[in-house]
C-alpha cells in the first residue's frame, strides 16, 4: 500500500462556476468526509492527485492549508467522460489503526487444464476490510490445472494478515467455463445450407 502526501487548500466558493475556475487553474475540487462531522470542502492540485489515484486504494496524507494533516482514502472520483480529466473527488478521512472497507483486485495465475476452457472473473474486485494504513493492493489466486465447472469462492482466497472478507464467503469470485463446441455449430450451419 502506498501513501502519498498532497497539499490542499480549504475552499469557500461552491457551484459550477467556482468548480470551473478551480479546474481552469489545474486544480480539482474535493470534499473530505468524516463520520459525524460536517464535510470539509477543499481544492487539490490536479496533476498530483491524478498520479496518486493511479494506485488502487491509495492512502493520501492531506496537508490542508499548511497546518492540518489528515489521512484519507478515495471514496468517489468523477472524471470527464470524454477527456478523462478529474472533475471532483470525494475522500473519506481515516485514522491509523482504523478499519475500512475497500475493494481489492483479484489476479489469477497459472494455466487452466487443457481443453480451451475459459476463466470468468465473476468478481474482478473483492470487498474486504483492512486497516486504513495497511490496505493490500490485491490478491493472487492460483488457477493451475482447474477444469470446466471449477469455481473459486471468496472464502477460498488467501488474504493478507489483518484483512478480512466483507462479503459472504460462499460468493463465487472465479469460475471455469467449458469451451464452446465450434464443430457442432459449424455442422449445424452445413445442414441448414443443404436444406
Amino acid at each position: 500500500m502506498s501513501e502519498v502526501k498532497i497539499s490542499a487548500a480549504t475552499r469557500t466558493e461552491f457551484g459550477k462556476g467556482a468548480a470551473r475556475r478551480i479546474r481552469r487553474d489545474n486544480n480539482v475540487p474535493g470534499v473530505v468526509y468524516e463520520h459525524g462531522l460536517e464535510p470539509l470542502h477543499i481544492t487539490l492540485p490536479g496533476h498530483e492527485l491524478l498520479l496518486a489515484l493511479r494506485t488502487p486504494n491509495v492512502l493520501i496524507e492531506l496537508d490542508i492549508d499548511g497546518k492540518e494533516r489528515q489521512l484519507a482514502i478515495p471514496k468517489a472520483v468523477q472524471r470527464d467522460p470524454l477527456k478523462g480529466f478529474l472533475e471532483h473527488v470525494d475522500l473519506l478521512k481515516v485514522k491509523r489503526g482504523e478499519k475500512v472497507q475497500v475493494e481489492i483486485f483479484v489476479q489469477a495465475e497459472g494455466e487452466l487444464a487443457p481443453g480451451g476452457n475459459l476463466l470468468e472473473h465473476v468478481l474482478p474486485t473483492l470487498p474486504v476490510e483492512a486497516q486504513a494504513t495497511d490496505i493490500p493492493d490485491g490478491v493472487t489466486v492460483s488457477i493451475q490445472g482447474l477444469s470446466a465447472g471449477a469455481t473459486i469462492l471468496a472464502k477460498d482466497i488467501p488474504l493478507p494478515s489483518g484483512t478480512t472478507l466483507a462479503i459472504d464467503g460462499d460468493t463465487v469470485v472465479l469460475q471455469v467455463l467449458a469451451a464452446q463446441a465450434e464443430e457442432a455449430s459449424e455442422g449445424e450451419g452445413d445442414e441448414a445450407a443443404e436444406a
